[in-house]
């Protein structure tokens, strides 16, 4: 595996300027002006708006394109495009859930809006930000191109020229395609509804022309933790990266922890250490945040951040210095009851308060970074967090295109994220299948990360290998990552629950064990003998199955599980006319809010461990 070891490093250092460089994190606490609400809409099958008849991509000032204005006091212009209600869509949000027609819809649908322009000095840009667009967008604005991203799930911006804002009426143009496709991440195969449109807030972004685009603050991840608290002093470790190179002071202030500390810049990136008394340590417990503010010239930037270390010391997954069980659960980025796209705090907070009901510390984001809303209100909830990129199943793992992309969606993510105390997990894939082109497609993703980020753990949900009865964790990608995480389904793929009761399992890694899934389909208020599939008691009886074989089987590295699923959802995949209909119904609750009987056992298990964490901590 030491040749394995030297491609991946090879592949790092020749494939890692395909990540973004430009993104502007927390856009929140800067000058900003929302463009949700209601934009027009054309749906655009053929492409028709993009390419001409001979499938040739339109010119710029194409009059046909869909980019440009077709509206003109000429009665004799040819035009056969057009933007005006009702054809009116709402930002953010999917378009599947706002009209019938788009249910299944896969394709491309323009978005457009128009806006004045921003009130700025002569010493500020504006940037057009945006939360997330499925999959692929091409921006225009007054009819020229800013620019275009791929990735449903992470954030993107570009600067306006300002000799192209107009006083009045900008006329903004967004075409949005969800095609799926074999090169692409995710790929041709999900278990999730491709929910296509604007997903996530639209903004426009008011900075200096040289401004503070990211910045990063923590705990010296190298730290003696209980020699810090003896001490009373913590050492902190932070960078500030400018939009373009420069010179100048950067202060850094923590005022409830009376910090205020001046840095030099020169160039276009500081790294910054100092100390700090008496830190209130960030943990589900305790999920303490403090008010950071990052000035350079003459902007301030706000953020809420707080401060832990988490590592791995043998088999344990240590959290301050204390080890940790992860009581988890999995969520998919939707809200059932009304068949969409999560995208709003309220959203968050009723995805993660139904998790802090079921006694979980944890989420795993499945199968890609969910809105940022989700991470902070998770920071403020004291919920840890596993986030995800949507290299997901039959990947191109051959393809170095393709891992450009999802090094880039692995970049977005953990820029946008780094500074969240809940994330304590950046996650490089679920259940891709083993063999040399994945091993080395997916070590690299985590050489990534390390390399972006070695202060949290890295992990994918990884392949079980089965002989002689026995279920072998030994896929070789274990040996780049920080916990053994895997994905079974005993009791209800191809078998019943008292499966688990003769279950044999072996572990070839000295590392954390981590169930990252494990479920069964049940529909609530379908009652019936626990041996009837997709009954509310087979899924409880699964569940029961499950908790007696951790109790009994898994190994003393057992550090946690996280169920699938929170909460019902859809997938094209789930076709029997009796029972899914076009839903994964694996939900601890169900589409439309209810509990289920299995909900109950879980909450009940999770009670437990929290209580028995509680007695051994208080001995201590």
């Amino acid at each position: 595996m030491n040749k394995l070891l030297l491609w991946a490093s090879i592949i790092l250092v020749t494939t890692f300027c395909y990540a973004q460089n430009n993104q502007i994190i927390n856009v929140d606490s800067r000058k900003n002006i929302s463009l949700n609400g209601t934009w027009h809409y054309i749906v655009d099958p053929y492409d028709t708006g993009f390419y001409d008849y001979r499938f040739k991509q339109r010119p710029e000032n194409d009059g046909g394109a869909y980019w440009n204005n077709s509206e003109s006091q000429d009665a004799t212009q040819w035009t056969e495009h057009g933007y005006k209600s009702p054809y009116d869509i709402q930002v953010p949000g999917d378009w599947n859930s706002q009209d019938r027609m788009f249910v299944y819809y896969e394709g491309t649908v323009w978005y457009q809006r128009e806006f004045d322009k921003p009130s700025i000095s002569e010493n500020e840009e504006v940037y057009l930000y945006f939360g997330a667009v499925n999959y692929e967008a091409n921006v225009f604005l007054n009819g020229k191109d800013l620019g275009s991203h791929k990735g449903g799930f992470t954030p993107f911006n570009f600067k306006i020229p300002k000799e192209l804002l107009k006083d009045k009426g900008n006329f903004l143009v967004v075409r949005v395609n969800n095609n799926r496709h074999a090169d692409e991440v995710p790929t041709l195969n999900t278990d999730w509804w491709n929910y296509g449109g604007i997903t996530r807030d639209v903004k426009l972004v008011m900075v200096p022309k040289q401004f503070m685009q990211q910045y990063t603050i923590q705990l010296d991840p190298v730290q003696d933790i209980v020699d810090s608290q003896k001490k009373g002093k913590y050492k902190l470790k932070g960078t500030v990266k400018l939009n373009v190179a420069g010179s100048g002071k950067v202060t850094v202030a923590i005022p409830e922890l009376k910090v205020k500390q001046q840095f030099d810049i020169k160039g276009d990136s500081l790294h910054f250490e100092f100390e700090a008394k008496k830190i209130s340590l960030w943990s589900p417990e305790n999920p303490k945040l403090y008010e950071v503010t990052f000035t350079y010239g003459n902007e301030t930037v706000t953020d809420k951040i707080g401060f832990r270390k988490i590592e791995v010391k043998g088999k344990d997954i240590v959290l301050n210095e204390k080890k940790v069980f992860l009581r988890g659960i999995c969520i998919h980025e939707e809200i059932p009851q009304q068949v969409r796209r999560a995208h709003s705090n309220a959203d968050a907070l009723q995805l993660l308060g139904w998790a802090k009901e079921l006694n979980a510390n944890m989420v795993r984001l499945a199968h890609y970074p969910h809105n940022e809303h989700m991470v902070r209100v998770a920071d403020s909830l004291g919920i840890l967090v596993w986030s995800e990129i949507p290299v997901y199943w039959t990947i191109d793992f051959k393809s170095k295109e393709v891992l450009a992309k999802a090094k880039n969606q692995l970049t977005e993510m953990i820029t946008r994220d780094r500074n969240r105390a809940s994330v304590i997990i950046w996650s490089v894939g679920n259940e891709t299948p083993v063999s040399d082109a994945r091993t080395t497609f997916m070590s690299n993703l985590a050489l990534t990360a390390k390399k972006l980020d070695p202060s949290r753990l890295v992990s994918a949900a990884l392949e079980v290998s089965h002989k002689d009865g026995v279920n072998h964790v030994d896929d070789p990608l274990g040996q780049y990552t920080d916990i053994v995480s895997l994905n079974e389904y005993l009791g209800w793929y191809g078998s019943t629950p008292d499966q688990c009761r003769t279950a044999r399992w072996t572990v070839a890694y000295n590392k954390p064990f981590f169930i990252s899934e494990t479920g069964a389909e049940g529909n609530f208020g379908f009652h019936a003998d626990k041996t009837a599939r997709f009954s509310e008691e087979y899924q409880e009886w699964y569940y029961n199955e499950q908790i007696a074989m951790f109790k009994r089987s898994f190994p003393d590295s057992f550090s946690g599980i996280s169920p699938w699923i929170l909460a019902d959802f859809r997938s094209p995949r789930r076709n029997n006319p009796t029972y899914q209909e076009g839903w994964n119904t694996k939900g601890l609750i169900s589409k439309n809010g209810e509990r289920k009987k299995a909900f109950y056992i879980m909450q009940a298990y999770y009670k437990q461990i929290m209580e028995k964490e509680k007695e051994v901590n208080s001995k201590k």
